[in-house]
């Protein structure tokens, strides 16, 4: 009885005097799997989240790209995806915002082909690109840097978890795709190579991407989800196996070494600059081309630099 007592006691002290009691929010955001998007899987494990009075679900698709599309409508919160995915989801709902690249992609991307040798030898092929992906971002990139013909080639929509089994099969001859299905398409597959990658072609991002209508009614909770991600991305820079765990705890399909391994190949900065903003316009341009843009992008309507600026003011240098 003295027991329960003390504890009732303990509870009752808390509510009263605010204590570490604090209430938590529900929020839905969504990823892909894999460590680009490492920054939310380490504010969940590590508690970040609930530090900050938010109780996160996160919910996983084929890519990042493909779930931005859920916040449209308020169906989620929060997204995190390419360029293209956020430009054209803003394109159909001006709420669809970005509050800040987490994370640049160095050498994450990449041509994977099966019995080629090169790019030339890519010529009536077929080639596998995620629709409104990273990986789709690069391979117009490439298109434009190497002065090809997008004729040449037929590009067949596959989401990045299956082109390991497509290329195998022989339904695709090559595709474009970031890790770890680059090295997992190169270890399953013979003949197969990296054919080129985003070196001195394009250095791209991963977006942050928001709900505006939930952060203007929880502008308290967005600001500690904001908080929660840079914690999380200190976090990772400063101690990079602990992350790495984390991110292996929660995708468990890839391990500590392995994640860590891959993390070599992104940088991970909580930053709206000159760069950051540049490729939007690059994006803009990416889907002018391909009749997918009803209206020009307005970047001061879709860029919301409010949360991160007052989270970390030094990270938002750019003219809009």
């Amino acid at each position: 009885m003295l027991r329960r007592g003390a504890q009732a006691f303990l509870v009752l002290s808390l509510l009263i005097c605010g204590g570490t009691a604090v209430a938590q929010t529900k929020m839905t955001i969504a990823t892909g799997v894999d460590p680009v998007f490492s920054a939310y899987y380490v504010a969940l494990q590590e508690g970040l989240f609930k530090k900050h009075g938010l109780d996160v679900r996160i919910n996983t698709g084929p890519s990042g790209s493909a779930m931005v599309s859920f916040l449209i409508n308020g169906q989620i919160e929060s997204a995190f995806g390419s360029e293209i995915a956020g430009v054209s989801n803003h394109n159909l709902d001006p709420n669809v915002v970005v509050v800040a690249q987490a994370t640049r992609l160095v050498r994450w991307i990449a041509i994977v082909g099966r019995n080629v040798d090169n790019l030339d030898q890519l010529k009536g092929k077929k080639i596998g690109v995620a629709r409104g992906s990273g990986g789709e971002v690069f391979w117009l990139a490439l298109i434009d840097k190497h002065k090809l013909n997008p004729a040449d080639y037929t590009v067949v929509n596959v989401e990045a978890p299956e082109m390991v089994a497509a290329l195998e099969r022989g339904n695709i001859d090559a595709y474009a795709v970031w890790e770890p299905w680059v090295s997992r398409g190169l270890a399953a597959v013979r003949n197969t190579k990296v054919l080129k990658d985003q070196e001195n072609i394009l250095e791209q991002g991963v977006y942050i991407y928001m709900n505006l209508g939930w952060i203007k009614k929880n502008p308290e909770q967005a600001e500690g989800f904001m908080r929660a991600l840079v914690e999380a991305t200190d976090l990772i820079n400063k101690d990079r196996k602990r992350a790495a765990k984390d991110v292996s705890d929660f995708l468990k399909s890839l391990d500590p070494p392995m994640v860590e391994q891959l993390m070599t190949k992104l940088r991970f900065e909580m930053v709206l600059d000159d760069f950051t903003v540049s490729l939007f316009r690059l994006a803009e341009s990416q889907l002018k081309q391909q009749g997918k843009l009803t209206k020009p992008l307005d970047l001061g309507a879709f860029v919301y630099p409010d949360l991160l600026k007052k989270v970390q003011p030094k990270s938002v240098n750019y003219k809009p």
